[in-house]
């Protein structure tokens, strides 16, 4: 390592966490091997995807970095690797987790558990109320006035629901709760597939002011499942367009939570001078709505994180604790039910923007994180037409370097699934070939792994042009399933619900560890939770 890096005892990160300023702890290791023992507050940053996603997690180049793993050595060379980019003040975790461990600091499992460990919180604190699956089940056999708001991503509810929910994604719920909700005397029943949006949905509604009886569903499609009931897949229920009253009553109960929260509202001024301060103060500026409504326009340099997510995947998407953050919306609705939560969580310095208060022309299109220190000029391409010509005549090996969730999902017919972090074995692994063709969804991250490459094989490297998405884009099949295997699969963390074997045991344990996260969160002091009631 060079000189730019410094090790840290776990007395050191512990006195950084408690100083007050900015910093972000980073874990190198693959998602289901970081799932395993992990620091609360560390987010998951694979030396794999370092380049595409430092940039967005880390934006300001001397924010306070501390870099873990559990003594695979790979902390090391993230750090390293994050120094060459250009920034300045990188450590590592002196003796990884281990160590943090021996001080007498908590280690944690699973993945988003600021998040999830933060509802739990609220629940215990708000005295959030919630039914179970079998009240669930008599209600609707019933036929009681009753409305199911699925506040998951639609995918998810698509994939696995209540019957006749709907699906409402947890900053959805506010704006758009007096069109579907038939009346006062209506009871509505929040759900996701475990607890986390459960409550927080449950709690955003109650917080607006709203007065149906409101609960969540404890544990969720889970329990629905465990309970021995019918789960549907393929449900498409979704919300009606806002009315004129619906968004009145939108924006007076994101008014309450705005004054319960004190969450202010910046112009473009304001914006402009935080963004003048980015060399001293970390700003994240992100767009809270939907998928949809970002691709359709957004405003420039703004990435999407829709915000029930942001608030279930919080280290997803903003790494450095103590930075400062702008939630950007159309109307002000969206943005303040999710910075009421983030501040609760620990995010004091959060605002809210509205589109309009910016003026100028709005980007379309989803977004594209950049790849920090990449040359695509360096590398040579190959486009889906001339790929499918070169399989057809053999000695052509196509590698796949998305996540493994993805590739059993669909990949290119015969292509070879790899980690970037192991190429070099899974080199030897592979089928013997004349040329290798590397692909990933838009071809960035397998633009990376042919530039490593070249250190590695003599073998002809490609990239597929515009990647897998291009593959699709020119009308060309997929292959399902996990066929061609050259590296271990501990990139994803599954859920309860994607475990082949064992489903039932899983989602009893997942249950079983959320549950205990409000215990562990009364003995923590590194969390920063500040639950406001009403």
């Amino acid at each position: 390592m060079g000189d730019t890096i410094s090790r840290f005892s776990a007395q050191d990160v512990k006195a950084r966490i408690k100083d007050g300023g900015e910093f972000a702890i980073l874990d190198a290791r693959e998602e289901l091997t970081f799932g395993k023992r992990h620091l609360l507050l560390a987010s998951c940053v694979p030396l794999s995807r370092l380049e595409v996603r430092v940039g967005d997690l880390v934006p300001r180049r001397d924010t306070p970095v501390v870099w873990c793993d559990d003594g695979e050595g790979i902390a090391e060379a993230a750090a390293a690797r994050m120094a060459a980019l250009g920034y300045e003040d990188v450590s590592v975790l002196d003796g990884g987790i281990a160590a943090w461990e021996a001080a007498g600091y908590r280690i944690y499992s699973g993945v988003h558990v600021p998040s999830k460990a933060f509802a739990e919180v609220v629940e215990h604190e708000a005295g959030t109320p919630y039914i179970d699956a079998e009240e669930l089940k008599s209600l609707i056999d019933s036929k009681a006035d009753i409305a199911i708001y699925d506040s998951r991503s639609y995918e998810e509810y698509n994939n696995n629901s209540i019957p006749t929910a709907i699906s409402v994604p947890g900053a959805e719920l506010v704006y758009r709760y007096t069109d579907l909700t038939p009346s006062p005397e209506t009871m509505v029943i929040v759900n996701c597939g475990g607890r986390t949006r459960s409550i927080i949905g449950a709690q955003s509604l109650i917080n607006a002011g709203f007065k149906n009886k409101i609960v969540s569903l404890k544990d969720g499609t889970m329990a629905w499942h465990l309970a021995g009931f019918d789960v549907v897949n393929g449900a498409t229920q979704t919300p009606p367009d806002v009315s004129d009253k619906g968004f009145d009553a939108a924006m007076s109960g994101a008014a309450k939570v705005a004054s319960l929260c004190d969450i202010p509202k910046i112009d473009a001024a304001t914006l402009d001078a935080w963004r003048g301060e980015v060399d001293t103060k970390t700003l994240y500026v992100l767009d809270v709505r939907t998928p949809e409504e970002y691709e359709a326009g957004h405003l420039p340099d703004v990435r999407s994180a829709p915000g029930g997510q942001l608030v279930q995947e919080t280290d997803n998407h903003i790494a450095v604790w103590g930075a400062r953050v702008v939630l950007v919306d159309d109307n002000g609705v969206r943005a303040t039910m999710t910075a009421s939560w983030l501040k609760q969580m620990g995010w004091m310095d959060v605002a809210t923007l509205t589109i309009d208060s910016i003026g100028g022309a709005l980007e379309t299109g989803s977004y594209r994180p950049a790849a920090l220190g990449f040359d695509p000029s360096t590398i040579k391409t190959i486009d889906a037409a001339d790929l499918k010509a070169q399989l057809a005549a053999d000695g052509t090996v196509v590698v796949d370097f998305d996540d493994s969730r993805t590739y059993r999902a669909g990949h290119i017919p015969g292509a070879c699934f790899s980690t970037r972090g192991r190429l070099s074995a899974a080199l030897s692994k592979l089928p013997k070939a004349d040329a290798l063709v590397f692909t990933s969804s838009d071809g960035v991250l397998a633009g990376l792994a042919a530039a490593d490459a070249a250190q590695m094989t003599e073998i002809p490297v490609q990239v597929l042009s515009g990647g897998t998405d291009a593959w699709v884009d020119a009308g060309n099949p997929l292959e399902e399933g996990p066929a061609h295997m050259a590296d271990e699969a501990d990139d994803v963390w599954l859920s309860a619900r994607e475990l082949g074997k064992n489903r039932e045991e899983a989602m009893l344990e997942y249950l079983a560890w959320e549950i205990d996260l409000v215990n562990q969160m009364a003995t923590d002091d590194d969390h920063r939770f500040q639950v406001v009631t009403g």
